[in-house]
């Protein structure tokens, strides 16, 4: 069995040496849980893509510490480990006080909120409750089947909808720019296909136009819900139930898979996409063995904004086409989210951390720290300089999308953490590219693995 790969950090150590010099170390034991020590507030977060967001939270860490004189111990653990890890720690009953992973909303957290392994965090979320968006307390109110009623069983920390990068000096070397981009549906896609062709005749040799993951990542499955979602694919009514048994509907996933699945089939992805983890399309991109890429964050081009020509001119991010049907698209918002653990002897120290980072100066150098990776959860934040630089080819379209957007299912339907969680699309889609499967077997067999899962948790 693999060791365990997390790093235990306090808040001092991260401030010291910053995030780059802390390696993780493979040889540590468990983290422990809060239980253990009332006196000291456990905390289990993700690994931040870049340091100045590890910094952040450490630098908010230890200006909470010193105001209150309370112990945090910080295990930071790698986002290919942190589900396995919590898991675990749920199993065996040594959960932390606090826990945070950018996948939990799509998975996890519905489904501890669903059992009651979840602490109310009302108290910390209703006296900022004008401050966020409607959007985003939708998404952090969850139904609690114990106690027969939806209530806050999370706070939000970051928001993301799903953005289209690409490198625009490579389209000018085809003579094209951004305004040569269709709007339409069926244009948009064609365009990036013909590009395919024109590539090696502007002296661009082994790169693909499209880099659109399909593997087993969780980049297909958010990849695919926004296909679903430009197909008007409404998979759960308003009251959560399932509704794929509905010609309309399977219709709708059918097309969407035979949309999503040419790319691969007509030879504009690369062939290795198959394989790709969840930064198999970032790497494709900025290595340039893709033209463009689709993906939930807009962590290819934060990663590149130290360079200020290649984060300004090279690279840049496109609005997403309007629907086959020609309306506007609308956006599947993603809640990245903190929780703290109902079987915690420690929840009103939590909820006063909670209540602390959830103040809007600390959120804001959070998000910043975080490199524009993710998105502000309280409007008031989009007013700050970060966010309003008209220049920046990035954000300003990230913004935007913003402005027309629906909760992802989970939060309807806990059942639905269960579809992202076994990866059904990112299933479905790999058989496409490697056993050949065709759109028809591949929208029943995706129709049943959904109709089953939802099956087991009745």
């Amino acid at each position: 069995m693999q060791r365990r790969e997390f790093t235990r950090l306090s808040s001092w150590f991260l401030l010291g040496l910053g995030l780059t010099q802390c390696a993780t170390n493979p040889q540590s034991s468990t983290p422990e849980s809060s239980s253990k020590n009332n006196d000291e507030l456990s905390i289990w977060w993700q690994q931040g893509f870049y340091p100045e967001e590890t910094d952040a939270l450490a630098q908010i860490i230890a200006e909470w510490e010193k105001e209150t004189g309370i112990k945090v111990v910080l295990d930071i653990i790698p986002q290919k480990d942190i589900l396995k890890e919590i898991e675990s720690a749920i199993a065996s009953g040594n959960t932390p006080d606090i826990f945070y992973a950018g996948v939990a909303d799509l998975t996890i957290i519905p489904r501890l909120a669903w059992n009651n392994q979840l602490a109310d965090v009302s108290e910390v979320i209703e006296p900022l409750e004008d401050l966020y968006s409607k959007s985003v307390l939708a998404g952090v109110n969850y139904q609690n089947q114990v106690a027969n009623q939806r209530g806050y069983y999370a706070v939000p920390i970051m928001q993301s909808a799903i953005h289209i990068h690409y490198w625009q000096d490579l389209l000018n070397k085809m003579g094209q720019d951004q305004e040569s981009i269709p709007k339409d549906w069926e244009g948009f896609w064609q365009f990036w296909e013909e590009a395919q062709e024109q590539l090696p005749k502007s002296g661009q040799s082994d790169i693909y136009s499209v880099g659109m993951p399909m593997s087993l990542s969780l980049d297909t499955y958010n990849n695919f819900e926004q296909f679903l979602e430009a197909y008007d694919v409404e998979l759960l009514d308003e009251n959560g139930k399932l509704q794929v048994d509905d010609p309309q509907v399977r219709q709708g996933i059918a097309n969407a898979i035979e949309n999503y699945a040419s790319f691969y089939k007509n030879g504009t992805v690369p062939p290795e996409a198959v394989d790709w983890d969840n930064t198999g399309n970032n790497v494709a991109l900025l290595s340039r063995t893709s033209l463009m890429t689709v993906n939930h964050t807009l962590s290819a081009p934060g990663s590149q904004r130290q360079d200020k020509d290649v984060y300004y001119q090279q690279l840049s991010t496109v609005k997403w086409p309007n629907k086959p049907s020609g309306e506007s698209m609308r956006f599947v918002v993603e809640i990245k989210q903190a929780v703290i653990f109902e079987a915690s002897a420690n929840q009103e120290t939590a909820k006063s951390f909670l209540s602390y980072l959830a103040q809007p100066e600390n959120l804001e150098a959070y998000v910043e720290g975080a490199q524009g990776r993710y998105l502000p959860v309280m409007p008031q934040l989009f007013e700050k300089p970060f966010w309003t630089n008209p220049e920046d080819p990035h954000i300003s379209v990230a913004v935007q999308q913003l402005q027309k957007t629906r909760p992802a299912y989970q939060v309807f339907n806990p059942a639905y953490g269960e579809v992202a969680a076994q990866n059904v699309w990112g299933e479905v889609m790999r058989k496409i590219a490697v056993d050949g499967l065709s759109t028809e077997q591949a929208t029943e067999e995706a129709i049943e693995h959904i109709k089953q899962i939802f099956a087991d948790w009745t």
